[in-house]
């Protein structure tokens, strides 16, 4: 099938680049031309692993393109993707103008009948504003005998695996009452329902909620384990052995049950943040939701807290080694991540920071430029030279199983304030280092 592919960032290369592997034709289009050209060139503006050699296999094979014209995208395919941005507005709500803007454009010069698809995150009621401007457009135009669908067809992507997640979905959801809709659906993703039946198909509305309800209940269990966490530490419980308590329980399982800094990315934050949004402008109270978010917020500021107890608040002066920057492994992306909420919590008190992260450097290169405050460190070993203490705020593979020694010699003192109890804390104080994590004692026996 000839596809079309409005926005190049996370969601749509991926998408197209998956698509493409599996034989269909696949254009993206974007206003970013420098974007557009590094991509011809085989440079992939983000970092996921397998990304790269898919898109430049795809590309180099004629399957895989990517242009500025959107009059060309428009007329390319007879599926067009609706992929781009949909930032958070000052109130937290999704923000739709670049949604709405590729639907006008579509609208504009579309020549033959189409079926569009909401893969971006979006609101509940975002397809029918999507079909309300197409077909304004199509009125202008004097053009009401062209027909067209639109489709919610939310991603289910997790970052550091999106391309294994669209090469191999848990599942297909498809939002629509189109019988024919539905059939162009089934025929896109054939290659991908092959092993079992994957699709599921619902109303619009139904679809576009599922997104959101999904992320927002992850969410939720990691807030609550956040709050258990605390709760142990307090009780003088240890969380990590309530996880496996509870995660062997086959209604609750293991997923999204560890307790650490909270959660960050481009997904939860805003996604929870515009349900909420949802919820108000029809009077409903999200309680829940509300509560998720605020110990989301509480919790990123956890590690700077026990920090300031343990040094008395008196921070200035003081650096501190970082490992972790992205807000998980497997990513270099920054955004809500809860290595910055530590960091400018340290600037602000004064203190200075050496960090480390296998793939998000240039990114917080990128965020922060050159500060007196921050040293940007080659290997993990070296920002621990001369530091107060050492701080983990991603779970990086890299991370598990460092060498103690090397931490305790370089250290000016053997303090470790661990945000992702990555490690047993009696085997560490064995070694001679005090370690702080979460949720669990202080002094194990």
């Amino acid at each position: 099938m000839k596809v079309t592919v409005f926005g190049i960032g996370y969601v749509g290369l991926v998408q197209g680049a998956v698509l493409a592997e599996v034989g269909h034709d696949v254009l993206c289009v974007d206003i970013d031309a420098h974007r557009v050209e590094r991509l011809k060139q085989g440079q992939i503006p983000i970092y996921e692993p397998g990304l790269e050699t898919l898109v430049r296999e795809n590309h180099t094979a004629g399957r895989l393109n990517f242009t500025t014209d959107a009059v060309a995208a428009v007329k390319h395919g007879e599926v067009q993707f609706i992929a781009v941005g949909t930032p958070p507005d000052e109130d937290g709500s999704a923000d739709l103008k670049y949604v709405l803007m590729v639907a006008e454009t579509i609208g504009q010069h579309m020549q033959a009948p189409l079926t569009i698809i909401d893969k971006s995150t979006v609101p509940v009621g975002t397809a029918d504003k999507v079909s309300a401007r197409v077909a304004a457009m199509l009125a202008l135009r004097e053009r009401t005998d062209l027909t067209f669908d639109v489709v919610s067809n939310p991603e289910f992507l997790k970052e550091g695996c999106a391309v294994a997640d669209c090469i191999r979905p848990d599942r297909i959801v498809i939002g629509t009452a189109s019988r024919h809709a539905e059939e162009v659906m089934r025929e896109l993703y054939a290659p991908f329902n092959r092993n079992r039946e994957k699709i599921i198909v619902m109303d619009v509305r139904s679809a576009e909620l599922t997104k959101y309800a999904a992320n927002c209940l992850l969410a939720t269990k990691i807030s609550f384990m956040n709050e258990m966490a605390n709760l142990a530490e307090k009780l003088g419980a240890d969380i990590e052995m309530v996880r496996q308590g509870i995660g062997s329980d086959p209604r609750i399982g293991y997923h999204f049950l560890y307790a650490g800094v909270g959660y960050g990315g481009s997904c939860f934050p805003k996604d929870v943040q515009a349900l909420i949004q949802t919820a108000e402008t029809i009077d409903f109270d999200a309680t829940l939701l509300k509560a998720v978010e605020r110990r989301n917020i509480e919790q990123k500021n956890s590690v700077f807290n026990k920090i300031s107890t343990h040094f008395n608040g008196e921070l200035a002066g003081k650096t501190f080694a970082l490992w972790g920057l992205s807000f998980k492994p497997h990513t270099d992306d920054m955004r809500e991540a809860p290595s910055r909420v530590l960091m400018e919590a340290l600037w602000r008190a004064g203190a200075k920071v050496q960090a480390f992260d296998p793939e998000a450097m240039e990114e917080t290169q990128r965020i922060y430029g050159d500060r007196d405050d921050l040293r940007l460190c080659g290997t993990k070993e070296a920002c621990l030279k001369g530091a107060d203490a050492l701080m983990i705020v991603t779970e990086w593979q890299v991370f598990k199983a460092p060498d103690f020694a090397v931490i305790k010699q370089q250290l000016k003192q053997p303090l470790i304030f661990d945000g992702r109890n990555l490690f047993d804390p009696a085997s560490v104080l064995k070694k001679g280092i005090h370690y702080v994590s979460i949720g669990r004692p202080l002094n194990p026996v």
